[in-house]
C-alpha cells in the first residue's frame, strides 16, 4: 500500500483527503505544520507528500527542499491558490512534481497522485526496486513560426551526437523537446534519463550523477550507479543545469571531455557513452560573466541551442495545445468533452500563461473535470483567467515600494469588487448591494478598472 502524507493546517482538507485516499487503497497521514510533516517523513517510508504552500512555520518551497534532502525519491505536490501560481512554478523548478490549485477537487488530486507515482524513478530502477513503466510523453509541434523553427532544428540536430542546450521559461516543454531529439536519434532504443539538477540536494548531487561506492559517506550502504552509467548508450537530459555547484560543473566537464566517470569514493574510471542534452531557464551567458558557471562547460554543452518561446509569444499555438490537453484529460478522466465554446477559447488565447504549457495543461484538466456538458464553457475556467487584471494579493502590495496610498487603496478596491462578483455569480445588482454602493457607482468602478462582461 503506497503511503501519502498531507501537510496542511486546514484540518478539513486533511480529513477530506485522508478519507478519499483510503477509499482508493492508499495509506495516508496528515500533519498541520511543516515541522510535524518532516518528523513523519523521517520516521516512515512516505512515497508522496501533498503540501500546502502556506503553512504556519514554513513555506512550500522550504518544505520541498527539506523533503528532497531527506529522500530525493519522494514526489511532492504543492497545493496553492491561483494568485500564487508563479510561486508554484518556482516550486516546480526546485523539484516538485506538480501543483494543484484551490478549491480542492479530490478527483483532480487523485489523478495527479497517480501520475506522480507512475513516473519512472531511475535511481530505484538501477537498484532493482519498484520498476515502473515510464509515462508516455509526446512532443507536439505548434503552428506558429517559432514552433516550425523548433521542429526544423530538432530534425536537423537529432541524427548527430552533438550536445544540445534547450533554453526557455519553466513549462515551455524543454523535456518534451529533449525526448523528441532522443526519439529521432540513433540512440532511440537506448535509455533516455531525465535529471532535474535543481532538485538534486547539493550534498548528494555528485552521488546521483556519477554514483558512489559502498562506504564513501555516511548512508552509502551499497555501491550505486549514477545517472551517467544508467544512461550509457542513450541520452542524459540535465534540466536546470545552471543549478549545479561549481565542483560538480568541473566533474561534468571531465565526463564530457573524456567520456569517463569516477564514482564518489572510487579510484577507477568507468567508460560511458552518453549524449548530453541540457536545459535552463537562466541566462547562462550572464552566469558565466558573474563566475557562477564555467565558461568551458558552457561551450561544451552549447554545441547547438534551441530556444522555446513562452506561450504568450505564440498565441496561435494555444488552441492547438488546448485541444491536445483536452484529449489527454478525456482519456485520463474517462470523459467525452468534445471542444471549447468560442468565448472560452478567446479567454484562453488572451491569458498571459505565466506557467506556459504546464499551466495550460492543468487548467484544461480541471475544466474537463468540472464540465458536465460536451463543451468547456467560461464557467469551468478559473476566475483568474476570466478576470486576469484583477488578481491583487498582499504580495503585490508589499512589492509596491514608494506607491501612493491612493494606488494601494485602488488595488484593494479591485480585489473587493472581484470577490463580490464571484460570490454573486457576476450579478451586478447583488454585487452593488453587497458592496453598499448604487448601481451607477458600481458601473463607473467596473469601467474605471476595465472589468468587462
Amino acid at each position: 500500500m503506497r503511503k501519502i502524507l498531507i501537510i496542511d493546517d486546514e484540518q478539513d482538507i486533511c480529513t477530506l483527503l485522508k478519507k478519499f485516499f483510503s477509499k482508493h487503497d492508499f495509506e495516508s497521514f496528515s500533519a498541520s505544520t511543516g515541522k510535524e510533516g518532516i518528523k513523519i517523513i523521517e520516521g516512515d517510508e512516505i512515497d508522496l507528500a501533498i503540501c500546502d504552500f502556506r503553512l504556519p512555520d514554513y513555506t512550500g518551497l522550504e518544505i520541498l527542499q527539506k523533503i528532497k534532502i531527506i529522500n530525493p525519491s519522494i514526489q511532492v505536490i504543492i497545493i496553492t491558490g491561483y494568485s500564487d501560481v508563479r510561486i508554484a512554478v518556482e516550486a516546480l523548478k526546485k523539484g516538485a512534481f506538480d501543483y494543484v490549485t484551490k478549491p480542492i477537487y479530490p478527483e483532480e488530486i487523485l489523478l495527479t497522485v497517480k501520475r506522480a507515482l507512475e513516473v519512472e524513478h531511475t535511481d530505484k530502477l538501477a537498484s532493482g526496486k519498484r520498476k515502473k513503466k515510464p509515462s508516455e510523453r509526446k512532443f507536439i509541434s505548434g503552428t506558429s513560426q517559432q514552433s516550425h523553427t523548433v521542429q526544423k532544428h530538432i530534425e536537423l540536430i537529432a541524427p548527430t551526437d552533438m550536445s544540445v542546450i534547450i533554453l526557455g521559461e519553466t513549462g515551455t516543454g524543454k523535456e518534451y523537446a529533449a525526448r523528441a531529439i532522443h526519439q529521432k536519434s540513433k540512440r532511440a532504443k537506448s535509455p533516455f534519463v531525465a535529471v532535474d539538477c535543481g532538485a538534486l540536494p547539493k550534498e548528494l548531487a555528485a552521488s546521483e550523477l556519477f554514483g558512489h561506492v559502498k562506504g564513501a559517506f555516511t548512508g552509502a550502504l551499497n555501491d550505486k550507479k549514477g545517472y551517467f552509467e544508467i544512461a550509457s548508450g542513450g541520452t542524459l537530459f540535465l534540466d536546470e543545469v545552471g543549478n549545479l555547484s561549481y565542483e560538480n560543473q568541473i566533474k561534468l566537464l571531465r565526463v564530457l571531455q573524456e567520456r569517463v566517470v569516477k564514482k564518489v569514493g572510487g579510484s577507477s574510471d568507468i567508460s560511458v557513452d552518453v549524449r548530453v542534452i541540457a536545459a535552463t531557464n537562466e541566462d547562462l551567458k550572464n552566469a558565466v560573466r558573474e563566475g557562477d558557471f564555467r565558461e568551458d562547460l558552457y561551450h561544451r554543452v552549447n554545441e547547438f541551442s534551441i530556444k522555446l518561446s513562452p506561450l504568450r509569444e505564440r498565441k496561435e499555438d494555444i488552441v492547438l495545445f488546448a485541444r491536445y490537453f483536452l484529449q489527454v484529460a478525456n482519456e485520463k478522466l474517462e470523459k467525452n468533452v468534445i471542444d471549447f465554446e468560442r468565448d472560452a477559447l478567446n479567454l484562453l488565447k488572451s491569458y498571459h500563461w505565466h506557467g506556459n504549457l504546464r499551466e495550460l495543461g492543468n487548467v484544461i484538466k480541471r475544466s474537463v473535470l468540472l464540465s458536465q456538458n460536451e463543451t468547456v464553457s467560461i464557467g469551468q475556467l478559473p476566475e483568474e483567467i476570466i478576470h486576469p487584471n484583477l488578481q491583487v494579493t498582499s504580495t503585490d502590495i508589499d512589492a509596491l515600494s514608494g506607491t501612493s496610498l491612493k494606488e494601494v487603496a485602488e488595488m484593494a478596491e479591485k480585489r473587493a469588487i472581484l470577490q463580490a462578483l464571484k460570490k454573486t455569480n457576476n450579478n451586478k445588482s447583488k454585487t452593488a448591494e453587497m458592496l453598499d454602493v448604487d448601481r451607477k457607482t458600481l458601473y463607473n468602478k467596473l469601467k474605471s478598472y476595465n472589468i468587462d462582461f
